[in-house]
């Protein structure tokens, strides 16, 4: 749709840091705002930094770099409504295109083919009960889902729902140790002992560069 915007943070090349895509070159298209606030965001510049750009050149940007992966983020990406759109048009042009969302906004308007990274929000991340359950039946083999952990009490509750709601014949499961809240290697301990088919999603764009912007 000629004419359609989106209001951008930034538009980088980097190597992809979570999901169990991690370190494939991608580009990410990172949207301006968010509706939560996690204790733990890392990046908050997003919640209202940017500035508003076309579709079509978003798209040009996103070509430049040679690279047929794109992962559209934020912030909260579908806050905007746009973002189907996007989408849409990338994949229509042959990107592999993902989507990271906080899980808290209806997902049903993205197209079929879309690959989705959704959040479900600990008690600790301070929005915890900000999860649209209803996202679930839109989940497919190809989507993940990404569960931050503060605390041991943030894993058991994310253990619990990962059983009660049997996710794990939805998609894949990504356990995040929260920077500066747990250790990695305790995460690692406790997927170890819960028996659980789950995979630690360190982020190693931040072990390769710290944690800074543009990357």
């Amino acid at each position: 749709m000629i004419g359609k915007s989106a209001l951008v943070n930034e538009i980088i090349f980097s190597i992809q840091g979570e999901s169990s895509r991690a370190g494939i070159p991608t580009v990410f298209v990172r949207l301006t705002g968010c509706n939560l606030r996690c204790g733990y965001c890392d990046t908050s510049y997003a919640w209202d930094e940017g500035g508003q750009m076309d579709i079509d050149s978003i798209i040009e940007r996103v070509n430049s770099f040679n690279c047929k992966t794109v992962e559209i983020t934020g912030g909260e990406p579908m806050e905007q409504a746009s973002t189907p759109e996007l989408a849409n048009r990338l994949a229509e042009r042959g990107f592999t295109v993902m989507i990271e969302t906080n899980g808290s906004v209806d997902l049903s308007p993205l197209p079929e083919g879309i690959i989705k990274i959704v959040d479900v929000k600990c008690p600790e991340s301070g929005a915890g009960d900000s999860f649209l359950y209803a996202n679930l039946r839109l989940i497919t083999p190809d989507d993940e889902l990404k569960f931050v952990v503060s605390s041991k009490n943030d894993f058991n509750w994310a253990l619990k729902e990962i059983e009660t709601r049997n996710l794990l014949s939805l998609c894949r499961i990504n356990v995040t140790p929260a920077a500066g809240r747990v250790e990695p290697a305790d995460v690692a301990g406790w997927i170890l002992e819960s028996g659980k088919n789950l995979r630690l999603n360190l982020q190693i764009h931040k072990i390769l560069w710290g944690d800074v912007r543009g990357v």
